[in-house]
């Protein structure tokens, strides 16, 4: 009796070690992931050395795991995939550089997996204990499908017609949604990672406190900007820096010598003196507008596509999104995802979120969509490089 295809997952583009098994269709027989948070957290962000150091010390006790969880061995893998791009460069070499090595020396096939690509595939994969009872096949009746991915890294809307075609519409040009979670968390005082924190804190404040702005660019922009809401919460908690304060230039050297020298700005107060409503209410207004920026190009998203499909009924289906997947740690927010059902609901649209163990970067999301790469053709041989951004 033949016994099902698995895929050894693994996830290194940022701080976490990840190792995974899964099965045909998404199955999920594995999901282990070694956090870094506690390596990074007196930073206040990952630091790109000290991550790939931690890779380097724990793929091989994650791949263990991994394996068995999934009650299975090495020789019952039948291809290696892995997360080979976006990400930090030294991470990324780490996780590549081990799946070349398992690869060869089992005999399978290598699989390069494009890291946001494999967001987008997570609100498909299933797990073991609820496989049985969830109806829904992987991809039946999904695509084509308007994507969203969220991130620290990435915040970009997708058209895809298949999960391996994949065509973006919009990215951000500057912070990911993410990275502003995460600074607006470090401005209020609360722990490394942010996200998790403002969203909890939110749930407890005025979202209407303070009227941060939502950038919009251009009328038919579908591009994300939040370096402008991350500044104005910054002025909220810490005041605007005086005129006369803000870039003062220090004419004194420590060698007496008269070389301008620009000052940090000089704030009129900080976090510490708020209260712990008044952080709320920041926080519950920041995450109000952040979300409602996310909101506003994917609605501009489907308006796009629904405009270009022209033709008639039938011919507005062959491109019109049937679902809307969601992929990325910030998709585990609370508002976003009630924001998101209604949407989907008004819009006439299937939505697929990711469990949450899914919404983090995982190897799960990197096996899965390696197995529809697998079947495709889609292999690499032991050229295959580590690449910080996607081509």
């Amino acid at each position: 009796m033949n016994r099902p295809l698995l895929i050894l997952g693994l996830e290194t583009s940022c701080d976490e070690t990840a190792g995974a098994v899964t099965a045909e269709g998404g199955l999920v027989l594995s999901n282990v992931i070694a956090s870094q948070h506690d390596l990074h957290g007196e930073y206040g962000g990952v630091v790109p050395e000290i991550a790939s150091r931690a890779h380097a010390e724990r793929i091989l006790p994650v791949v263990h795991k991994a394996l068995a969880e999934a009650g299975a061995t090495f020789r019952d893998i039948g291809a290696v995939a892995v997360g080979s791009r976006p990400g930090l460069i030294g991470a990324l070499l780490v996780g590549v550089s081990a799946a070349k090595a398992l690869a060869w020396s089992l005999g399978v096939p290598l699989i390069g997996v494009d890291h946001v690509e494999a967001h987008l595939y997570a609100p498909l994969l299933q797990r073991r204990s609820d496989a049985a009872t969830n109806q829904r096949s992987a991809g039946a009746n999904v695509y084509p499908a308007l994507g969203l991915v969220v991130s620290g890294g990435h915040t970009a809307v997708y058209l895809l017609r298949s999960p391996i075609d994949i065509a973006r519409l919009g990215a951000t040009i500057d912070d990911a949604v993410g990275e502003a979670y995460d600074k607006v968390g470090a401005v209020l005082g609360l722990p490394y990672p942010g996200g998790p924190h403002v969203d909890r804190l939110a749930r407890l404040g005025n979202p209407r406190a303070h009227d941060f702005p939502i950038s919009r660019l251009a009328p038919d922009s579908l591009d994300f900007s939040f370096s402008g809401l991350k500044t104005a919460v910054l002025y909220a908690v810490r005041g605007v820096p005086g005129a006369g304060e803000k870039g003062k230039m220090n004419m004194e050297s420590s060698e007496g010598a008269h070389a301008p020298k620009l000052t940090a700005p000089i704030w009129s107060r900080d976090a510490a003196r708020m209260s712990e409503a008044e952080k709320a209410d920041v926080a519950a207004s920041f995450q109000r507008v952040a979300v409602q920026a996310l909101m506003l190009k994917l609605g501009r998203a489907l308006d796009m596509l629904e405009a270009s499909a022209g033709g008639g009924a039938q011919e507005r289906g062959k491109e019109r999104p049937r679902s809307l997947l969601v992929g990325g740690g910030v998709s585990a927010n609370s508002l976003l995802r009630t924001e998101l059902a209604a949407f989907a609901a008004m819009r006439g649209l299937e939505l697929r979120l990711p469990a949450m163990e899914f919404c983090l970067d995982n190897a799960a999301m990197i096996a899965g969509l390696g197995a529809v790469r697998l079947a495709a053709g889609l292999v690499d041989d032991l050229s295959l490089r580590a690449e910080p951004t996607t081509g």
